[in-house]
C-alpha cells in the first residue's frame, strides 16, 4: 500500500504534468527555443529596506547628525565615490558595481507614499497606485497576457520560494507556477520506468493515464538532465535568496521557455536594533547576487539576464529611539547584470529638503518597469502599467531591443 508521502508526491506530478516538460532541455524535448530569449529575475525584498544605510551619503553632515547611533563611518562603507558609499556587507555588490554589472537608481518611490507594508507592496506588485484597481493581476502578469507567446508546456513565469505566487506574476492567462526546491519537479525512488503510453482513447480515465505517464517520463528526464546545469565553480552562499537564486540559474540552463522568475528575501522590518541584522540581510543578498551573476557568466549565460531588486519603501531618515528606523518612503532599486549600465543613476536624495521627515522621491517605480518592459522585455509599457513613463538610463544600448 502506498504511503501517504507517496501518495502526496505522485498527486503533485500530475497536477504539475502540463509544466514539467518546459524544463527540460531543449535536445529532450525537441523544442526550437530561441537562443537569445531574455530573462528578467526579480528580488523583493521584503519590509522596507533602510535606503540611507544601504548606500550611505557618508560624507553629508546631515547623516552624520541624524544617524548619530545608526550612522556608518566613512571608514567602514564600501565607496562608490567621494559621498556616497555601500553598507560593509555589501562586498559582492561592490564588486559587480566595480565591474560595471550593477546600475543603483537612487529616490524610488511613487506620489502620495502609502506607509503600510500591505498598501505598498500592492502598489508595486500591480503597479496601480488606486487601491480600487487593485485586482491581484500584476505588472508582470499582464506583460505575459500581452505576450504571442506560444503556450506550450512550460509557465510564463516562476516564483521560488515558500508563498504563493506573488500578484506581480499573477495574469488573466499567463501561468504561474510556485516552487521552493528541486525537489518539486522530481521523483524520488520510482515513477513509471516506460515512455507514455500510447493507448487509444478519449475518455478521462485514457487521458489521466496518458498525462501520468507524460508527468512520470518528464519528471526522470529533468533528472536525468539536471546535473548537467550544477557543473558551476560559483561558490554560493548558505542563505536562503542563495539556495533560491541557485535554482533559478539551474532552470534557466536547462533551455526551458519561461523568462520570468521571482526571489524574494525577509527581514528588513528594523525598527530596533537595526545595525547588525541590516548588514547581515544586506550581506546575504549581495552576496547571491553576486553568485548568480558570475554562475551565469561562466554559463556564458549572462547576457540573456537581468535582475531587479526593489523594497516596497524605504525608512525614515531619523533614526528612532530604539535604534532602528520606521517605515519611510523613497530608496534604492538595484539593476543587475551584464546588460546593465552600471553605476549611479541620479542624485541622492536631499537630506535636508524632506517631505515630513522622509526622502522626496526622485523617480516613480513605473519608470523602472516602463525600461524593463520596453527595452528588455519589448512589451508595451504603456498599456501594461495604464499610462507613459519616461524610461531610465539602466541598460547598455547594446542591450536595448530596437
Amino acid at each position: 500500500m502506498n504511503t501517504r508521502r507517496e501518495f502526496l508526491k505522485q498527486s503533485a506530478v500530475v497536477s504539475l504534468a502540463p509544466l514539467l516538460p518546459g524544463f527540460l532541455p531543449r535536445s529532450v524535448r525537441g523544442v526550437d527555443v530561441a537562443a537569445n530569449g531574455r530573462v528578467l529575475v526579480v528580488i523583493q525584498l521584503d519590509g522596507g529596506n533602510d535606503g540611507l544605510n544601504t548606500v550611505v551619503p557618508f560624507a553629508d553632515e546631515d547623516y552624520v547628525k541624524r544617524r548619530k547611533v545608526l550612522g556608518i563611518a566613512p571608514k567602514d562603507v564600501l565607496k562608490l565615490n567621494d559621498r556616497l558609499g555601500l553598507n560593509p556587507g555589501m562586498k559582492g555588490a561592490a564588486e559587480l558595481f566595480e565591474s560595471g554589472r550593477l546600475a543603483i537608481v537612487q529616490g524610488v518611490g511613487y506620489p502620495n507614499p502609502n506607509r503600510s507594508h500591505f498598501e505598498s507592496m500592492s502598489i508595486w506588485q500591480h503597479a496601480r497606485l488606486d487601491s480600487s484597481q487593485h485586482d491581484s493581476v500584476g505588472w508582470l502578469g499582464r506583460a505575459c497576457d500581452a505576450s504571442n507567446r506560444h503556450r506550450g508546456s512550460s509557465p510564463d513565469s516562476i516564483f521560488v520560494g515558500r508563498d504563493s505566487v506573488p500578484v506581480a506574476l499573477r495574469g488573466r492567462r499567463a501561468v504561474a507556477l510556485a516552487m521552493e526546491s528541486e525537489a518539486d519537479l522530481e521523483l524520488v525512488g520510482g515513477g513509471d520506468p516506460h515512455e507514455p503510453s500510447s493507448a487509444a482513447g478519449s475518455d478521462l480515465s485514457a487521458f489521466i493515464q496518458r498525462t501520468t505517464d507524460e508527468s512520470y517520463v518528464a519528471a526522470r528526464r529533468f533528472q536525468e538532465n539536471a546535473p548537467s546545469s550544477r557543473s558551476s565553480s560559483a561558490a554560493y552562499p548558505s542563505s536562503g535568496l542563495a539556495r533560491h537564486l541557485q535554482l533559478i540559474s539551474r532552470l534557466i540552463k536547462l533551455g526551458g521557455e519561461t523568462r520570468l522568475y521571482y526571489a524574494s528575501q525577509s527581514g528588513y522590518d528594523t525598527h530596533s536594533a537595526q545595525a547588525f541584522p541590516h548588514r547581515q540581510r544586506l550581506g546575504e543578498f549581495s552576496g547571491a547576487l553576486k553568485a548568480f551573476l558570475d554562475d551565469l557568466r561562466e554559463s556564458q549565460l549572462d547576457d540573456r539576464v537581468v535582475v531587479l531588486a526593489f523594497s516596497e519603501f524605504g525608512r525614515r531618515v531619523q533614526e528612532n529611539d530604539s535604534a532602528g528606523t520606521d517605515h519611510g518612503t523613497a530608496g534604492p532599486v538595484f539593476i543587475a547584470g551584464s546588460p546593465a549600465r552600471g553605476g549611479l543613476v541620479g542624485e541622492h536624495p536631499s537630506l535636508t529638503d524632506l517631505d515630513d521627515g522622509d526622502l522626496r522621491m526622485r523617480y516613480d517605480f513605473r519608470q523602472v518597469y516602463a525600461t524593463l518592459l520596453s527595452d528588455w522585455l519589448g512589451r508595451p509599457a504603456a498599456n501594461i502599467l495604464g499610462g507613459s513613463f519616461e524610461p531610465l538610463p539602466l541598460l547598455k544600448p547594446s542591450s536595448v531591443t530596437g
